[in-house]
């Protein structure tokens, strides 16, 4: 094995010594699985296939030999041609039916959903899943039957959700690529909290099928949900993207040129909280962005954030109450009137626009839907003036455990400040709504010793434009860090 860990590598890298012969695909599968278990701290990987992967690697091992002898040309190979990786537990694998946090779910017969199919007919090797909250529905990664995901950079936190597990792994060195998805943050708040990449696609760009949520064996596309790649840098991104995805998407492209990019900042805006230290580090980040040649100007709110929330709510959680279990979904519709009555007074507390929206009816979803159709037009003029939208992730850095009732959390920030722990939706709300592709790039740490990422928000469609902004930030002004310090591995 070379001198310097390859688990720290990006996924690139590790394939390049892999197709080199610099190191085998059974040796790096077993170096992949020795870290998962020297970091079992960590409680990222909580499902493995490890007969199936060490015998899908000595399967690589010995075609790469052959392949070599013969004299062909390395750059023949399959993309992902031999490298390990892990899955959200949210997804179907053969022999590893997706658990979505529920062991129930996990013994029922199932193949391999579309874009694990994918990554497969690249030659990766699956060889693991990574936690997830139940039906992947908190910004934290826990359930009763497999545990907590701890954060690598402080294990009293929580590293995200629902792609957490996943998160936790990639920055631990525990997987070099994984896949996510996103219906409220899944995929960006888990890689802000961890300091790695992820990309939220455009809507409808990767197939969604076998993901749990929905039921296993729902065809249809879910609303708001969205498919994406998980990585330790820019260009894995786009190479995991370009193989997920259902529209041509270059595996390999130029980055941006940060000179004279027009970048809207959008950090000031008096109906969402933002803690002073992760606010900090964003105007940090603004001016480096600035100091290599970009024009950085605020932006006011692209369009009216309290429109945006309600129809987000509405849309999201009428998804959402799909998932209920059938108490649930009786108790919430028994609860209706009541949340009706108190809204034609005026007061709609938390719980009774939450009923309300899980409730919807057609009508008012169409009401929703033909409001979030507005409102994507009006942020076309806004990227019509600017290349990218910068804006935070969330408004807090990774946050201690609190695996209370949902009613009863909340978010401490830097200041001593008290949020709603709702405030989670606030700054992932537009890309989700809108449908917007959106790369979570991380920018560095703030005070409290936690990494802070921000989104870079394009225009639907523009997936190709926002990773290749997060390519060149990568390049010019920083991307991953590993967490201090990695436990060594184990014997």
């Amino acid at each position: 094995m070379p001198s310097r860990d390859p688990l720290m590598l990006d996924a690139t890298a590790q394939l390049q010594l892999l197709h080199a012969g610099r190191i085998g695909a059974l040796e790096l599968l077993e170096a992949h699985m020795s870290r998962a278990r020297s970091r079992a701290d960590l409680n990222a990987v909580i499902r493995l296939d490890t007969q199936g992967a060490r015998t899908r690697a000595q399967g690589f091992d010995e075609r790469r030999t052959a392949f070599v002898a013969a004299g062909g040309d390395i750059r023949e190979l399959a993309a992902l041609e031999g490298l390990p990786m892990t899955v959200k537990d949210t997804f179907d694998v053969d022999g590893l039916p997706a658990s979505a946090g529920l062991k129930s779910l996990s013994t029922r017969p199932a193949g391999d959903a579309d874009v694990v199919g994918r990554v497969r007919t690249a030659g990766a090797n699956v060889w693991g899943k990574t936690n997830v909250p139940v039906m992947a529905a908190d910004w934290q990664t826990s359930n009763r039957d497999y545990g907590t995901t701890n954060n690598p950079w402080d294990l009293t936190r929580t590293p995200g959700g629902s792609s957490g597990g996943a998160a936790a792994a990639l920055a631990a060195g525990i997987t070099p690529l994984e896949i996510g998805s996103d219906i409220g943050g899944s995929l960006r708040v888990p890689a802000a909290f961890c300091g790695v990449f992820s990309h939220k696609p455009t809507f409808g760009l990767v197939s969604q099928r076998g993901h749990v949520p929905p039921q296993p064996g729902w065809v249809a596309e879910r609303d708001l949900n969205v498919i994406g790649p998980m990585a330790r840098s820019a260009r894995d991104l786009r190479m995991l993207l370009a193989i997920l995805s259902q529209a041509p998407i270059a595996a390999h492209a130029p980055s941006a040129n940060l000179v004279g990019l027009k970048v809207g900042l959008w950090i000031d805006e008096p109906a969402f909280h933002l803690d002073p230290q992760v606010r900090a580090r964003v105007l940090g980040f603004a001016s480096a962005l600035a100091a290599e040649g970009a024009h950085v100007t605020p932006l006011q709110a692209p369009l009216h954030v309290g429109e945006l929330l309600d129809v987000y709510q509405t849309l999201l959680m009428s998804v959402a109450a799909t998932d209920f279990p059938p108490r649930q979904r009786a108790r919430t519709r028994r609860l209706r009137g009541w949340a009706k009555a108190l809204s034609s007074l005026g007061m709609t507390p938390p719980w009774a626009s939450t009923v309300l929206a899980c409730t919807t009816s057609h009508a008012e979803w169409l009401e929703a839907d033909n409001s979030r159709a507005v409102m994507r037009e009006a942020v076309g003029g806004v990227f019509a003036l600017h290349d990218v939208i910068v804006a935070p992730v969330a408004p807090v850095a990774a946050f201690p455990h609190d695996l209370r009732p949902y009613e009863r959390r909340s978010l401490r920030m830097s200041d001593g400040a008290r949020i709603p722990y709702g405030a989670m939706t606030q700054w992932i709300a537009l890309a989700t709504a809108l449908g917007l592709p959106a790369t979570t790039v991380p920018i560095g740490i703030c005070a409290e010793k936690l990494p802070v990422g921000v989104q870079i928000i394009g225009p639907a469609g523009g997936d190709s434009r926002t990773l290749s902004v997060a390519q060149a930030i990568e390049e010019h002004i920083g991307g991953f860090a590993a967490p201090p310090p990695l436990k060594p591995d184990a014997d």
